[in-house]
């Protein structure tokens, strides 16, 4: 086979059509404050921000095989970071977001060096470890209101609708932001450095990969998601106090929605965030019946599907909707002149 024989290609027609569907479905969430109600929108932010949070999580760990139960520690410092920026530096609550992503990058610079010491199970402890470690830290200071927390007044001044319909459209722009921005990354040298990390660090070592840089990166980028997640949580609730701010069920939210829609995929964590959004709002009220729902489901998915639901979906059908990867396609040569149809298939056959 010569180079002439094949190309290699990313994008198919198929994915065409996905790019065309989902501009559509963005456009038309992008209109909801138009004729929503505020009820409604509140809701969808929600479902926004577990959109971006599990795409942050599984960038590190469906990835880069990092597997953190700490990054609740950066969406704390996101949401205190809007109070920090917005009513202390008096900055737009709207710019401030961004901002308070920011703050949670620059804590995770000097944190990353001493975690990624860990390995494993080790590692895991260490994040939550930083995360307790953080909390603690702003619960004891007085100027952030301590275990009572803070309101975030510079958002509260904000007109009612300026604030809901802001607050919708800068949740859906993080969310499909998480999502772009974890498919160019994957499609750069950085993405197939992480997916040989994860597959074998030993081997992507030899190979020239550099890990801690690699790390690094996505370390960094994960908590600065996280960060800007939660400033727009607590755009939403107005409302911040450390035990919910730096609460661990945000880490096991993420964790559930992976499991359940699929590792290492972006798919995943969208088809996941929309099941674990539909328990949420359908039995919530349930109460520990609904955890317990909950843990029953997630045990089931990692023991019969432990790639999810997405990873049963490739698997059968090979239907990827982002075109990270890339495929080999085999080129027909020219049928030579006074040749059969026949004739004419055995250099094709034998390529493949």
């Amino acid at each position: 086979m010569s180079a002439q024989d094949f190309s290699v290609a990313r994008s198919t027609r198929m994915h065409r059509y996905v790019l065309i569907m989902g501009v559509l479905i963005v456009a038309a969430l992008a209109s909801f404050p138009f004729w929503a109600q505020v009820s409604f929108l509140r809701t969808m932010v929600t479902f926004f921000t577990l959109v971006a949070l599990a795409q942050m999580w599984n960038l590190l760990g469906g990835y880069a095989g990092m597997i953190s139960v700490g990054q609740q520690a950066y969406l704390g410092l996101g949401a205190y970071g809007l109070w920090l920026m917005g009513d202390v530096f008096h900055i737009h609550p709207f710019v401030s977001v961004i901002l308070a992503g920011g703050l949670a990058l620059l804590v995770a610079l000097p944190v990353a060096p001493l975690i990624f010491r860990l390995r494993g199970g080790y590692f895991a402890i260490g994040t939550w470890v930083v995360a307790e470690v953080v909390r603690l830290v702003v619960a004891n200071i007085q100027a952030t209101g301590g275990g009572s927390g803070k309101t975030v007044i510079s958002a509260a001044r904000l007109p009612i609708d300026t604030r809901i319909n802001g607050t919708y459209l800068l949740a859906l722009f993080v969310a499909v932001g998480s999502i772009l921005l974890v498919y160019f990354l994957l499609r750069s040298r950085l993405g197939l450095a992480l997916t040989a990390i994860r597959d074998n660090e030993l081997a992507a070592q030899s190979s020239g990969v550099n890990i801690f840089r690699s790390k690094l990166y996505v370390y960094l980028i994960s908590a600065f998601g996280c960060g800007v997640v939660g400033a727009v949580v607590a755009m939403n609730l107005l409302r911040i106090q450390p035990a919910a701010a730096f609460s661990i069920n945000w880490t096991a939210y993420a964790l559930f929605i992976v499991v359940i829609g699929g590792f290492g995929s972006i798919e995943g964590p969208i088809i996941g965030a929309v099941i674990y959004f539909t328990l949420l709002q359908s039995l919530s009220q349930y109460g520990t019946t609904y955890m317990l729902l909950l843990g029953v489901i997630a045990v089931a998915m990692a023991t019969k599907a432990p790639r999810g639901i997405w990873g049963i979906v490739t698997k059968r059908w090979n239907v990827h909707l982002f075109p990270v990867r890339r495929r080999l396609v085999l080129e027909e040569p020219p049928e030579p002149q006074g040749t059969t149809g026949a004739g004419a298939a055995g250099p094709v056959a034998e390529a493949s």
